[in-house]
């Protein structure tokens, strides 16, 4: 696809600037403004909350960026709070906050960042002198908002709350995130401060809607892009069949290693995503061996970055990036935000990130520098790439999926008011920050004695420790443990409970900074996992069984004559093995037996029953029934993310000939966290589209096999080694579910 190239859309605020502003604005080559800056400037006059949501490197720094060099000018006192997903991004934007505003504004020690990395020695100095703050959720949640009474200056003159990729925050880490801004609210009040937000985001499908979810308040919305962009060569590459029976095509992380090295190889500087961790370590694994054999000149300018490495090896490795010395890099998502990484020419994308913000996001990194720009999507051969793959008008010309966050779960709100209570004691009239919700939580907390009641306060109970350093905001309070390796004994990296479980059993191979380890041991007292550094020609693939129980029916949808109930479950999942499969062909090995502890949780989910007739028909045609629900159950699973901004890894499925809680044949879809993160919520009211897009996920795909293929009906984390599968009965019952929604 050729994305032509767009010339900048100029415009001028209604009012003018003030004139230090406005000749800072002019001397860096910033002004005139681009027509969402300008309107940006427009909306901050008439004291509205402001979400920006244009693509990457459209200059949305400067609608938060002006407004606050207004309000430094014109008032001595005033303070702004820039918040960043992560340090990383915070310390990139102090370089250019410093350029932008030393001398001109303000001095070197009035700005500052404040986060874990900050040291004890500098902290003293920049809360007496900070101006403009840059921060991220973790150090506000741990290090400001508990301590605010040494912030009492800054909080009490604040102007400004600037959240940054606000479209980061989705799932658990957005519904944390939620509550701390709401707790920082609070604490403004307190102090007789009530700043305005600007929000700036990528393009995503509701984003005033995330952002009132985030903060409780109204925002005004700017999508308007008038930046110039040099246009854009966006390849699809669908790699090739290599069995005409199945229909099975070439590995898709292959077929990347092969275009990444050809642009190195080419010397065009590159950034490769892959999906996950292990992805990202393996691309880098193979293509450094490639160009020692092809290229060794280049086989040591290249590297992988992704979360779990130590920061400071981050830090190296993002210096290395930004300063040219290297020609490519292997990441995860979590160099898709804005951190400078110099100038790209090519992105390669393995795998379709999950969503058409994100793939933007991610091809977006290259070509900043206005130059024409080349980005490759290598596709999977699971439903949802292929499904890109077939109907590219729905990723050039579609929706943006919505984000969804749910500040309200059950395992995150608690915890957070809680904190509150430590910072400030809660009452009654706190329910404009958190929302009526709070209550029941705050009476659950009085019964556990957690809270104490006094004269209509609440107070955290005697002797309780700040509550705020038992939160983690990337988790809904799962333990974190430490992955080390035996031999060495040094400490590699974090891993999650949920992953533990899930992948960290023994015998499950990890890739750490391109090299590969075996786990050998599970301390679940110590927190720790041993694994032994090892080279092998394989990867793991986890098997299990779950089952889900019905605790609540919340709602009911009615399409047609057909009824989609909403609600709590429970859910057990058990690893009961892995199997073995070669690197590269995905061949299968062998298959281990485990006996690995069960994981129960409560989560959100929807389900749907199919009714007598149907199964009757598809009896009566010789099909499969289990096959065909199981079959559905993976297909919806696997396109949910073309609507909400979900991976196929937060949520689960179950389908079953006859649950024990409907009495009848269901599918259930639910939520992948403790407490629901609002994705099924969503899908339930949304289902026929998802059973549409289902069906032509199974009735375009080209593989005659009964049990289908992983482009259609086959699920890469299918617990039951997606058996059985009827990929007939699948579209049979499906075409019925949708006759009975418009009956």
């Amino acid at each position: 696809m050729q994305i032509p190239q767009r010339q900048a859309k100029i415009a001028y605020p209604q009012v003018s600037l003030l004139p230090k502003t406005l000749t800072c604005l002019q001397k860096n080559g910033l002004y005139p403004l681009y027509c969402h800056q300008a309107q940006s400037v427009d909306l901050d006059r008439e004291k509205c909350n402001l979400v920006v949501a244009t693509p990457s490197a459209s200059g949305k720094t400067m609608c938060y960026n002006i407004p606050v060099m207004q309000v430094v000018e014109r008032e001595r006192f005033a303070t702004a709070l820039y918040i960043f997903p992560t340090k990383a991004l915070a310390q990139d934007q102090l370089r250019r906050l410093k350029e932008l505003f030393i001398p001109d504004f303000l001095k070197d020690e009035q700005i500052a960042a404040y986060d874990g990395s900050t040291s004890q020695h500098l902290r003293s100095d920049i809360r007496r002198n900070v101006r403009i703050m840059l921060t991220n959720p973790d150090m506000l949640n741990s290090g400001i908002l508990p301590y605010h009474q040494n912030f009492a200056r800054f909080l009490r003159h604040l102007q400004y709350i600037v959240v940054d990729e606000a479209h980061e925050y989705r799932g658990i880490f957005g519904s944390h995130v939620a509550n701390v801004l709401r707790r920082l609210r609070r604490i403004c009040t307190f102090y007789g401060a009530s700043p305005k937000f600007i929000m700036c985001s990528a393009t995503i499908g509701n984003p005033q809607e995330l952002c009132a979810r985030l903060t409780g308040l109204d925002f005004a919305l700017v999508d308007e892009d008038g930046s110039p962009f040099g246009g854009r060569e966006f390849v699809f590459w669908n790699p090739p069949i290599k069995d005409q029976e199945s229909q099975t095509r070439r590995s898709h992380s292959m077929e990347t290693v092969d275009i990444f090295v050809a642009l190195i190889e080419a010397r065009i500087r590159s950034i490769c995503f892959a999906r996950s961790r292990r992805g990202a370590e393996f691309i880098y694994q193979k293509s450094k061996e490639r160009l020692k054999e092809k290229d060794p000149e280049v086989a040591d300018l290249i590297m992988p970055y992704r979360a779990g490495y130590l920061e400071s090896e981050r830090r190296r490795i993002e210096k290395l990036l930004f300063n040219g010395h290297l020609l490519g890099v292997c990441a995860t998502s979590a160099l898709e935000m804005g951190i400078d990484v110099g100038g790209l020419d090519a992105a390669v994308l393995c795998g379709y990130p999950g969503s058409i913000s994100s793939t933007w996001q991610q091809a977006g990194r290259s070509g900043r520098s206005g130059l024409k720009a080349l980005s490759f999507l290598a596709a999977a051969d699971n439903p949802l790439d292929q499904y890109i793959m077939r109907h590219s008008d729905f990723f050039f010309n579609g929706e943006y999926e919505k984000s969804l966050i749910n500040p309200f779960n059950e395992n995150i709100m608690p915890k957070h008011l809680l904190e509150a209570a430590w910072e400030i004691p809660l009452s009654n009239k706190d329910t404009a920050f958190f929302g009526y919700e709070c209550k029941k939580y705050i009476d659950n907390l009085l019964k556990k004695d957690l809270l104490s009641e006094r004269r209509q306060h609440y107070y955290l109970a005697a002797g309780t420790d700040c509550p705020a350093k038992d939160i983690n905001l990337r988790s809904a309070g799962e333990t974190t443990f430490g992955l080390v390796d035996i031999d060495s004994g040094d400490f590699l990296e974090h891993m999650e409970f949920h992953y533990v479980i899930m992948q960290g059993y023994p015998g499950a191979v990890y890739i750490h900074q391109g090299l590969t380890y075996v786990i050998t041991q599970v301390d679940y007292d110590k927190c720790l996992v041993y694994t032994k550094r090892q080279d092998v020609s394989y990867y793991t693939e986890t098997q299990d069984l779950t089952e889900t129980r019905v605790l609540n029916t919340l709602t009911s949808h009615q399409f047609g004559h057909l009824e989609i109930l909403f609600g709590e479950v429970s859910v057990t999942t058990k690893v009961t093995g892995y199997h073995c499969r070669e690197s590269g062909s995905d061949a299968l090995l062998t298959t281990v037996e485990l006996d690995s502890p069960p994981l129960t949780y409560s989560t959100q989910a929807l389900w749907f029953n199919i009714n007598q007739t149907i199964l009757n028909h598809a009896r009566e045609g010789g099909l499969d029934i289990f096959g065909g629900l199981h079959a559905i159950e993976h297909a919806v699973i696997g396109i949910m993310p073309l609507y909400a901004l979900c991976d196929r890894n937060d949520i689960g499925g179950v389908s079953t000939p006859c649950h024990a809680d409907t009495g009848q044949a269901s599918i259930f879809i639910y939520d992948g966290y403790a407490g629901g993160m609002g994705i099924a919520k969503y899908t339930a009211e949304n289902m026929p589209n998802l059973w549409r897009a289902a069906l032509a996920v199974i009735a375009e795909c080209p593989c005659t096999a009964d049990d289908g293929c992983p482009a259609c009906i086959q699920s890469p984390k299918c617990g039951n080694n997606n058996k059985p599968l009827d990929k007939r009965a699948a579209a049979n019952i499906l075409l019925e579910l949708l006759a009975l929604c418009m009956s």
